[in-house]
């Protein structure tokens, strides 16, 4: 019996199958192949049971180019080790340059800073800086293979610095300036970089933040380091470096060019959360990042010449590279370096109508902010543009949604998504031909074979289960950096479903194949057979007006359930406010999810990329030495942790 459905927010246009790039594909299919699919629930079918012919479809339909027949899309699909396109040789760079359907006159890169004027380039711009940074760093010695580490903002220059890393063949990798010192070194010394690319500061808001010693204890801490160029972005001296300007200014008479290299060959490294360890360096490869990125943007997101697509990201997230290559669709893409609530929460709004934003990605939790402070970002400024709202970081409750529809507009497609830097995309989201569900992610992607598996590894709806992915996707890591066996990189994903890639989220499929992500599974709370995931939990603390974030950890051997409270301004933790909490905990979740202690914190633990770190709190909690369970330089907020490693040497008397 199907379930009951939830409201549904957003329907398809009824022209949507001629007027979107999905349709325009499915047309292709029909002309091409033979193929006809009335639903898409027909077409993602199919896309996971010919994995071959479906990505072999994307590689014609998007005109991929290989400086040889690419051979079949699928070579071998076991898992770990599948091989796609062995002889392929393409370049993700000059696909993203292409920019096939717009004018060298046309802007296709527009950028906003706190710390300088608005910028843009055109494509004929944007080919130039990359041929001129692809020659400085040529004579610099970078090679194919060389490292290039970036400790940049969210910039043009940082732009274009990636594409012309990658049109050598060269593998790139940066970190955000927001990172201290030891997260950075903890990342870039495992990949010893040949170059280093790097500011001397940056503003965040009203803080101008000097990162020169920063820079310095980098470079001294990496031995591999043959140059470093830095962009004055605060005018400050960066001793023994070249400046930006002079060491990218001439092409040397060549023109810009592209190494072939194999599908597999690394186009980046980006980096795990290290909250709970060296940060796993995850390789990333030209070919699956390629068309991995052609499908979602142009069949999900539904992004072309005249779209506008932004993300608010730092150059620390997978979001940045996600939201580079918008340029392989020719998009414009926008890019914001700042605080994003400064000088207020409507900011990015305000920018988003400024600057015509048709796409506008972003993360749970700020979604969730607008809402608590009442924001109407629809009766502020014109949002007429917008067509979509992304949301990923965390899972997105049904107030979210349902505060989207109401005070931003009722027309836009809200795309929560769900997926990872392991696989740098998303594989549940949305499509242009399936209704929003409140409080659901609508689908499954295209090619995504996403199940929810219980404990002995049978398929589950209706059931909340462990997120697996059953078939290969060929965005999933070539490697882990310096894992030569791949023993690491088995252990992370494969261990506990033979066969099949455990990503650990818990998931729920309804029978519509929409489906909730109910938090990290191994920050479930299991009190008496009664599992309940952190973001249910956080759902129901978090609507409580005097909440302003929260943070749930169940000790195990002492089944203690604690939950710690940031406040909102004004507010305290009075006996009637812990009381309320308790009320709805019982009744919206079970009695038996009652905290045993609800305790105030300055703040919760958050990533840089807005991940709460419930499993390293428990473990400081349980006496773990603060440094040694997560890394404060990849905080927010460094302090953070300091209110829990307080706490730790008390819990065992209060909760014995």
């Amino acid at each position: 019996m199907p379930d009951p459905a939830p409201p549904v927010l957003w329907r398809p246009a009824p022209d949507a199958r001629r007027t979107t790039r999905i349709g325009a594909y499915l047309d292709w299919l029909e002309r091409e192949r033979g193929l006809r699919f009335e639903t898409y629930d027909d077409l993602l079918a199919w896309s996971i049971g010919d994995l071959d012919g479906f990505w072999s479809s994307v590689w014609s339909n998007f005109d991929v180019r290989s400086r040889t027949d690419p051979g079949p899309a699928l070579a071998d699909a076991t898992m770990p080790g599948a091989r796609w396109f062995p002889d392929a040789r393409p370049n993700w760079a000059e696909h993203a340059l292409r920019l096939a359907q717009r004018r060298d006159d046309d802007v296709v890169v527009i950028a906003h800073s706190q710390t300088r004027q608005r910028q843009q380039l055109t494509g004929g711009e944007l080919r130039d800086a990359v041929a001129r940074t692809r020659a400085g760093l040529l004579r610099l010695g970078v090679t194919r293979g060389d490292r290039v580490a970036a400790y940049l903002p969210n910039v043009p220059e940082a732009v274009v610095a990636l594409l012309a890393t990658a049109s050598i063949g060269a593998i790139w990798s940066s970190c955000a300036p927001e990172f201290g010192t030891r997260s950075v070194v903890d990342r870039f010394s495992q990949i010893a970089p040949k170059v280093l690319l790097t500011i001397d500061g940056y503003r965040y808001g009203d803080r101008r933040v000097d990162r020169t010693d920063e820079v310095a204890a980098i470079r001294d801490a990496l031995p591999s380091l043959e140059a470093t160029v830095v962009l004055p972005y605060l005018g400050l001296d960066v001793p023994d470096a070249l400046d930006w300007s002079d060491a990218f200014a001439q092409t040397d008479g060549q023109p810009l060019a592209f190494e072939a290299v194999p599908f597999d060959h690394p186009l980046y490294i980006l980096y795990s959360s290290g909250t709970t360890g060296l940060p796993k360096p995850i390789v990333h490869g030209h070919g699956g990042i390629l068309l991995e990125h052609l499908k979602i943007h142009a069949l999900h997101h539904d992004l072309g010449p005249s779209s506008r697509f932004f993300w608010y990201s730092t150059t620390g997230w997978m979001m940045w590279n996600y939201l580079v290559s918008g340029l392989l669709v020719d998009a414009t893409i926008v890019l914001y370096d700042g605080a994003p609530t400064a000088p207020g929460l409507d900011a990015l709004w305000r920018l988003a109508a400024d600057e015509g934003f048709t796409f506008f990605g972003t993360s749970a939790p700020f979604l969730m902010a607008c809402r608590k402070e009442g924001l109407s970002p629809g009766s502020l400024v014109d949002l007429s543009a917008l067509r979509g709202i992304g949301s990923t970081g965390a899972p997105l409750p049904a107030e979210g949604f349902r505060w989207v529809y109401e005070a931003v507009s009722p027309s836009v497609q809200l795309q929560s998504v769900s997926g990872g830097t392991d696989v740098c995309t998303a594989f549940v989201g949305a499509s242009p031909l399936t209704p929003v569900w409140e409080g659901e992610i609508s689908c499954r992607h295209l090619g995504c074979a996403v199940q929810a598996y219980s404990a002995d590894g049978r398929p589950l709806v209706g059931e909340q289960g462990e997120l697996v992915l059953t078939a290969p996707m060929p965005s999933m890591p070539v490697a882990f950096w310096g894992d030569d066996s791949g023993s690491r990189y088995r252990a992370a994903y494969f261990s506990d479903f033979p066969g099949a890639w455990r990503h650990g989220d818990w998931i729920t499929f309804t029978s519509r194949g929409s489906c909730v992500i109910s938090g990290r599974s191994d920050a479930t709370l299991n009190r008496g057979g009664v599992r309940i995931g952190t973001a249910e939990f956080y759902a129901v603390v978090e609507a409580l007006p005097e909440v302003a974030d929260s943070l749930v950890v169940h000790l195990e051997e002492s089944d203690h359930l604690l939950l710690f409270l940031a406040l909102a301004n004004g507010a305290s933790l009075t006996d009637e406010l812990r009381g309320r909490l308790v009320a709805e905990l019982r009744s919206s979740l079970s009695p038996r999810h009652v905290p045993d202690e609800i305790l105030a914190v300055p703040s919760v633990p958050r990533t840089l990329s807005g991940k709460k770190l419930e499993v390293p709190v428990k473990r400081i909690l349980g006496g773990t030495p603060a440094d040694v369970a997560a890394s404060r330089g990849s905080l927010a907020d460094p302090t953070s942790l300091d209110a829990f490693v307080a706490l730790a040497g008390s819990l065992g008397t209060r909760s014995g």
